[in-house]
């Protein structure tokens, strides 16, 4: 994943639309590597949210088809492999309330 490589350099010390927009501009970016970044870039945060960082993708990525459950599974991963708390917060599918678990 070459470029999540360049992501985990781009981010630290600058916020997630800064390294986005300042990547952007040199490489295609993939969803999985939109959802690597924004770990990264909570990474001193107590916990991510899931919730907040699938809003946070959606905005940079309009176009994105992956759904909130793929989402939400990418953002997993990547808060465990970089031992980032977690707080998976997302609405339920069927619109009812955030089920928390961390």
């Amino acid at each position: 994943m070459k470029t999540a490589a360049c992501w985990s350099k781009v981010v630290f010390g600058l916020d997630f639309r800064e390294a986005f927009l300042m990547t952007n501009t040199f490489h295609t970016i993939t969803v999985e590597g939109a959802a690597e970044a924004y770990v990264l870039s909570r990474g001193k945060a107590r916990f991510l949210s899931i919730a907040q960082a699938i809003r946070a993708i959606r905005t940079l990525m309009p176009a994105c088809k992956a759904t909130d459950h793929e989402l939400e599974e990418m953002l997993a991963a990547a808060c465990i492999a970089h031992m980032v708390p977690v707080a998976f917060d997302a609405a339920e599918p069927d619109g009812s309330a955030p089920r928390l678990h961390s």
